[in-house]
């Protein structure tokens, strides 16, 4: 308060020179007079201003509230609409989106931030709000289903994913904020799988209203809020950061290619091996005594949690089977397993859909959901059987995710990358129905693929898909891109098919979801593989907006020309879209195997 009143103190003494000054005319008794009284007057004012200095601060609780409140009322006559939401730029931002109306009606009530990164982080903030809101919906469903197993092994799952979801767009907001928008894309592209695993899955025991209403919420609300904010994340990503240039997002299928990496060849990255590189264990697992951990389980629970940057813990699992189901939690991050070989170092399990109320999610010999999981030289299966359905060896949600010279048995379902980056080098892969399926981004590179026998009476022949790849929105940063693979079947397989060709069909992929998309490059495919090429999941579902291509395959399966016309051949100069360092922003990561 002493500011102020220092300056209408300077602003008397000047206006009574200036009134002398420019008052020549006065005569000396009167300016005395007009003088005396000004004086006092003066002073009248300036005791009174004391006087009100010294009661406000007696009451300090209304002294610069008061002044606050009548300064914010004078501002805002002047800027009414300031706290308004940015309607304009809200609506052209949604314009990026593929439910713009929702997009609009949920930010209107946020959105204060013009910035299109300001609107994004909206989005994204409305996505996690409403996640909270579906996450207490699923708990009621799971508190009211004592006496409903089914119906609550589905709600434990969907709270499971849930759980993944709200990290992984806590994370995409963070990495928003530091300007690395493939990250934020490929972690709400991740939140986005999580949430329509939940609504799926609460599909198979929509037996109640409450369930019925939980999914159109799901549907309607919280799926839609996350596909508008990656929508627009991949508009800023991939067209720029003016919104007047944003659209919904577009595929392959419609003619659009992300960006390419400059200098990112196939070869530009070379692979080292992980045994060569990781020369120390911090943990040993072995059959027989001798070491520190008989299962692999109780190795994984003692390692610690949360490592962070380039740090690993490595587990060495000596030759020997571990029949065990194995868990690497969401807090155990940079988790290396390293066995002794292919066929050497064996985990293996027997779950599978057949047993009540296991999931396909839950019959996984190995599950990982911490980030940074590596493996070399091991073989993982699921010995469940050809009749057993749905029956998943190993099955990653594990971000910046590497496995080299592993193997994978299985029937249906045997390797599920259910969501993020993974790499898989120089490894086995054997089954039938779907055998490597979910919504990754995910690449093989070197990697054998094989057929074998489905049927417990096989010579009556099956038709297999090797690949059923699950993208659900066009903005999604998910696909599967095989590399240099070989495809082939089983020796025990062959013989089968080369006795009756006709009754033992085989095809590259099938869409599960809408926006599926999965690539063969460079590949080699015997003749095991059908003509047409690729399987429809049922009538023309997908058929228009999944993206399946082909480039530089050879083989007896690999001619074009009687491929299906939903497929494409890949334009050569779009191919290293594919490679590790566009599809996986693998030059970023992956650094410990590199030789």
């Amino acid at each position: 308060m002493t500011t102020p009143v220092f300056l209408i103190s300077n602003k008397k003494s000047s206006s009574s020179t200036s009134i002398y000054n420019s008052n020549p005319l006065l005569k000396p008794h009167k300016y005395k007079l007009f003088l005396l009284i000004f004086s006092m007057a003066s002073s009248l004012f300036f005791l009174y201003f004391l006087l009100l200095f010294s009661l406000s601060s007696l009451s300090p609780s209304s002294s610069s509230s008061s002044f606050q409140y009548q300064y914010q009322k004078h501002r805002q006559s002047f800027n009414s609409g300031e706290n308004e939401p940015p309607i304009a730029a809200i609506r052209q931002a949604c314009r990026a989106t593929r439910f713009p109306d929702t997009c609009q009606s949920m930010l209107a009530q946020s959105g204060r931030d013009p910035n299109p990164v300001g609107i994004i982080q909206t989005a994204l903030k409305v996505s996690a709000q409403n996640l909270k809101m579906g996450q207490s919906m699923v708990q009621k469903i799971l508190d009211d289903s004592a006496h409903n197993p089914n119906r609550s092994r589905a709600a434990k799952t969907c709270l499971e994913v849930l759980a993944n979801s709200d990290v992984r767009t806590s994370a995409a907001e963070g990495a928003l904020s530091r300007g690395k928008l493939r990250d934020a894309r490929a972690w709400a592209s991740a939140a986005l799988c999580y949430q329509y695993d939940c609504w799926s899955g609460l599909k198979y025991v929509n037996d109640s209203a409450e369930v019925n209403s939980t999914m159109s919420y799901f549907d309607t609300v919280l799926i839609a809020s996350t596909s508008n904010a990656l929508s627009m994340l991949r508009a800023l990503d991939a067209l720029g950061p003016n919104p007047a240039s944003w659209a919904p997002p577009r595929t392959e299928r419609d003619g659009f290619w992300e960006p390419i990496v400059a200098g990112s060849g196939l070869g530009s990255l070379k692979f080292g091996s992980l045994a060569n590189y990781f020369k120390e264990a911090d943990a040993t697992v072995c059959k027989g005594g001798g070491c520190a951990y008989g299962k692999v389980q109780d190795a994984v629970d003692k390692a610690p949690e949360n490592l962070e940057g380039e740090k690993k813990y490595v587990i060495r699992i000596k030759e020997g089977v571990y029949d065990e189901i194995v868990r690497v939690p969401f807090n155990k991050r940079n988790l290396v397993f390293l066995g002794d070989g292919i066929g050497k170092t064996v985990i293996t399990g027997s779950l599978s859909t057949g047993i009540n109320g296991i999931t396909t999610y839950n019959t996984a010999t190995v599950g990982v959901l911490g980030d940074g999981f590596m493996a070399s030289g091991l073989t993982i299966q699921n010995t469940a059987g050809p009749d057993a359905h749905q029956a998943v060896a190993f099955r990653s949600d594990s971000d910046f995710s590497y496995i080299e010279n592993c193997e994978f048995l299985g029937n249906q379902d045997t390797v599920y990358v259910h969501a993020l980056r993974q790499f898989f080098k120089s490894c086995r892969i054997e089954g039938n129905v779907d055998f490597i399926f979910g919504n990754a981004a995910a690449i093989f590179q070197d990697c054998t693929i094989l057929v074998r026998p489905r049927q417990l009476k096989p010579a009556s022949g099956e038709t297999n898909a090797i690949s059923a790849h699950g993208r659900t929105d066009p903005a999604q940063t998910t696909g599967f891109a095989f590399l240099g693979c070989h495809i082939n079947g089983t020796e025990e397989y062959m013989k089968l098919y080369h006795s009756k060709p006709s009754k033992h069909k085989n095809y590259l992929g099938r869409p599960w979801k809408m926006y599926s998309r999965t690539v063969y490059i460079n590949c080699t495919m015997e003749a095991l593989i059908n003509p047409n090429g690729w399987l429809p999941w049922t009538g023309d579902f997908a058929l228009s907006t999944l993206y399946y291509g082909e480039f530089g395959n050879s083989g007896l399966g690999a001619d074009l020309s009687k491929r299906v016309p939903w497929s494409r051949l890949i334009p050569a100069e779009h191919i290293p879209t594919y490679y590790v360092q566009n599809f996986l922003q693998g030059d970023e990561w992956i650094t410990t195997a590199s030789s």
